[in-house]
C-alpha cells in the first residue's frame, strides 16, 4: 500500500510568538490557524505546524506526516515490518486522525488520514 505523500510537517517550538514571525517570514503567508497552543500554515501544498513545547505528544523534533488512505491498514504493515507506534490514532478535528510511529533507529514517522 502506497502513501499519498508527505502533507504536513508539525514543528516544536519554544517560543510560538517568535517561531510565528520567523515561519511567517519564511513562507510568505500568514497563518491559517493561529492559536495559543498551534500555528499552521498552508505553503505550496503542503500544510506546516508550530506546536509550542511539542504539544501532548512530547515531539522533541520536527515530525513528517504522511498522508495514507488507510491509517489502520498503514499501521499493522509498518508494525510488521518493526516499527512501533508512539502516538495512538485518534481524531484531531474535521475528520483528520493522525497516528505516530518509530522507525528501529527511533526516527518519527507520522501519519495521517482524512
Amino acid at each position: 500500500m502506497t502513501t499519498q505523500g508527505i502533507t504536513t510537517v508539525l514543528h516544536p517550538v519554544a517560543d510560538l510568538a517568535k517561531a510565528k514571525e520567523v515561519y511567517t517570514a519564511l513562507l510568505g503567508v500568514a497563518p491559517v490557524v493561529d492559536e495559543p497552543y498551534y500555528v499552521g500554515y498552508e505553503a505550496g501544498g503542503q500544510h506546516i505546524g508550530l506546536v509550542p513545547g511539542g504539544g501532548p505528544q512530547g515531539m522533541t523534533s520536527p515530525v513528517a506526516y504522511w498522508k495514507v488512505a488507510d491509517l489502520s491498514a498503514k499501521l499493522a504493515e509498518l508494525t510488521a515490518a518493526g516499527a512501533s507506534v508512539s502516538e495512538e490514532p485518534h481524531e484531531v478535528g474535521g475528520g483528520r486522525i493522525v497516528a505516530a510511529v518509530t522507525d528501529v533507529d527511533g526516527n518519527v514517522l507520522g501519519l495521517l488520514q482524512d
